[in-house]
This record gives C-alpha cells, sequence and structure tokens, in this order.
C-alpha cells in the first residue's frame, strides 16, 4: 500500500464522526450510494468466513412504522419507574430525522462453533467499515443499542432466527451544518508495553 493511500486511510478513520438524527438534514442518499456503503460493511473481517452481518434498510414511510414500533416496544419492555416519556417520544421520531436507518442483525452460525462473541465482533467490524465508507462520502453515522432496538420483539420484527440477535439501529443522513470535530486522549494512556 503506498503511504498516500495510507494517510487517506488514517484521515479517514481519524475524521469519521457520530452524528444524531437530529443533526442530520434531510438529503437524500442515493440508493447506488448506499449499496456501496453496505457492500464495503460485507469486507469485514470473519473468522470462519460465516458472514453474521445483516442489514434491513428502512427508508421513506417505513421509518415512520419504525417508529411507532419502537415507541410502542420501550413502552412494553421498560419497568414503570424507570419510563420515559422523553426517551418513548424520541424513538418515535428520531427514525424520520434520518433518511435511511439500518437495523443491525447478526445471523447466528447453525453450528455455534464459532463463539458468539466472535460473530458479534465480525458485526462491529461491519458497521465500522460502513461508518468509515459513509464518513469518506461526508456522511454522518449514528450507532444506537437502545433496549427496544434490540429487544425479542425488534429480532421478530426484523423475522430473524430466535439464535440471531439484533444489535442496534444505524442512522445514516448528510449532516445539516459543519461536519463535526472531536478530540481523544493520548493513546498513551491506553497502552501498556510489556517485553
Amino acid at each position: 500500500m503506498s503511504p498516500s493511500i495510507a494517510s487517506i486511510v488514517s484521515t479517514n478513520i481519524r475524521q469519521r464522526r457520530t452524528v444524531k438524527p437530529s443533526k442530520m438534514s434531510d438529503r437524500p442518499l442515493a440508493r447506488e450510494l448506499l449499496l456501496g456503503l453496505l457492500e464495503d460493511a460485507n469486507w469485514a473481517p470473519t473468522h470462519g468466513m460465516t458472514e453474521p452481518w445483516r442489514f434491513v434498510v428502512f427508508t421513506g414511510d417505513a421509518r415512520v412504522k419504525l417508529g411507532e414500533f419502537l415507541s410502542e416496544t420501550y413502552r412494553q419492555v421498560t419497568p414503570a419507574d424507570a419510563f420515559k416519556q422523553k426517551k418513548c417520544d424520541s424513538l418515535r421520531v428520531n427514525p424520520t430525522l434520518a433518511p435511511v436507518v439500518l437495523a443491525i442483525g447478526m445471523k447466528r452460525q447453525m453450528s455455534g462453533k464459532i463463539p458468539e462473541v466472535e460473530e458479534i465482533e465480525a458485526v462491529a467490524c461491519a458497521v465500522q467499515n460502513l461508518h468509515l465508507s459513509a464518513a469518506a462520502h461526508g456522511i454522518g453515522g449514528f450507532w444506537s443499542s437502545n433496549a427496544a432496538a434490540c429487544s425479542d420483539a425488534m429480532r421478530q420484527y426484523l423475522a430473524l432466527d430466535a439464535s440471531d440477535r439484533v444489535l442496534g439501529l444505524f442512522y445514516l443522513g448528510y449532516p445539516a451544518g459543519d461536519w463535526p470535530t472531536s478530540e481523544r486522549t493520548p493513546i498513551a494512556d491506553k497502552v501498556r508495553w510489556v517485553s
């Protein structure tokens, strides 16, 4: 790999940002572009070539139905003493604020030979590929893994099998304003060298 490509990759990784649905514009995403992002997700590492990632794409009016489902599911899975009306309302509205919402599923290997945690990690790698590819196109992403989005009810809503899992929703959209900035604490604070 040439140094210029390595530099571009590194820059893209460091400039990737979470953009919440409330900060997304209503600018649509072209279907061809979305298919390209999903194809990039498809090239994630996968132990045993199980390719466990599954995506369900919500656009148009399907986002309204998704929001209604999330809000109702939140009511059902949340104990009365923990219920927050504001959260319930945001679950109803958020899917309508992003042009595209992806439900993220993990298809469990039938034999169970590969540990489930490795399958979950493979899906997370696919989502990271998706997020980096989106950022390279100036598209923000937001991964939400609330209780309603990851519930058994959501798994059934997405027609996934009982052994499969829903790992949340991924919102995609162009930022309504400038590309967000961020910073990280030094990597030296998070690394221990052993010789």
